[in-house]
């Protein structure tokens, strides 16, 4: 990857939605050599997918919340079993298996607490793994970027 890849994927990464056009122009390269060279980062797996990224306001996700999940059971098993119920959850927008005292990390977005009581319900309180869970309510975001720096 050089110093093109690079400036190629910080534009991608900041708007997709360019045209190949646009960003050959951008990086001083013709169009077809810009292609070649997106279509080589995408089969050499360094792009993975582009997605648009959605306002959580205008999509009705207008509550962020961060939990903290410590697991009675420990072990690959356990761990497993629990992240494979949790990925089926539409609020959960992230889920980590961390080191720690903590097991488990969470990103929900959720439309209102109605949904985050019941989503309490199918993976806190009826699931006989959880010893203990701590949510923290997002009330300001300072930074989210999806963008990896280069």
């Amino acid at each position: 990857m050089d110093r093109i890849d690079r400036k190629i994927l910080a534009l991608l990464q900041r708007d997709a939605s360019r045209t190949n056009v646009e960003i050959a122009e951008e990086v001083g390269l013709s169009p077809s050599s810009c292609l070649r060279r997106t279509q080589r980062l995408h089969k050499s797996g360094i792009i993975e997918k582009i997605v648009a990224i959605l306002n959580p306001t205008k999509s009705g996700r207008v509550i962020k919340a961060l939990v903290t999940v410590e697991l009675k059971l420990h072990g690959e098993q356990h761990m497993r079993r629990f992240l494979d119920i949790v990925v089926h959850e539409e609020a959960v927008s992230q889920a980590y298996a961390v080191t720690g005292e903590t097991d488990v990390v969470l990103m929900l977005r959720l439309r209102d607490m109605e949904e985050f009581d019941a989503l309490c319900d199918r993976l806190f309180r009826d699931e006989i793994n959880v010893a203990r869970f701590v949510t923290m309510m997002v009330i300001k975001t300072a930074k989210e970027e999806t963008a990896i720096r280069l």
